[in-house]
């Protein structure tokens, strides 16, 4: 990512970010403009939809993948790889999701450290969030946060042959499903 050097408003941020077709994040007044994916990024991501939309089926929650924006207090606007959320306030703007339960980011090389820290430390003020996936495109390894009762984090990795359960969804994924198709 590559941030725009001067410090700007929320609301000056989604004006740019809604009339420009590159999309940016932002994150305490600065603007980051996002860089493109691999090819596996976008099969990882595609298969995550895919199962988790499945997996949903008719439930009131709703899968989203990364051209819907996460928020939280005009703090950060994030657009995820993929998040769920189930909270009817989010059906109220088409643009912007505040009450996730699930985000998953997909690693890649250029984001990897802020998606493990900056990114999730942001993420953890989502009183909604319950679980944070960071997927390998490198290799079959899941990294699951789950959210606890006392508001610690667990993390637990999950690699080759292993089902990854997904509580907030009740739903359980394996983990070869994610990377199918991938050369």
């Amino acid at each position: 990512m590559i941030a725009i050097p001067h410090s700007i408003s929320p609301q000056d941020y989604l004006d740019l970010d809604r009339q420009n077709p590159i999309r940016h994040e932002y994150r305490q007044g600065l603007v980051y403009a996002m860089t493109g994916g691999s090819d596996a990024h976008a099969r990882i991501s595609f298969n995550l939809l895919r199962e988790i939309d499945d997996g949903l089926g008719n439930s009131p929650c709703r899968f989203y993948g990364s051209d819907v924006k996460v928020n939280d207090q005009d703090d950060f606007y994030y657009y995820p790889d993929a998040f769920v959320t189930c909270d009817e306030r989010d059906r109220q703007d088409r643009f912007i999701k505040r009450y996730p339960i699930l985000i998953a980011e997909v690693l890649s090389a250029s984001t990897e450290a802020f998606d493990r820290d900056l990114k999730f430390r942001d993420y953890q003020k989502l009183d909604s969030l319950q679980e944070y996936l960071l997927i390998s495109q490198e290799t079959q390894c899941v990294e699951v946060r789950l959210r606890l009762a006392d508001n610690t984090w667990e993390t637990t990795i999950y690699q080759t042959g292993d089902r990854i359960p997904l509580p907030s969804l009740n739903l359980e994924v394996a983990i070869a499903r994610l990377y199918r198709g991938l050369d």
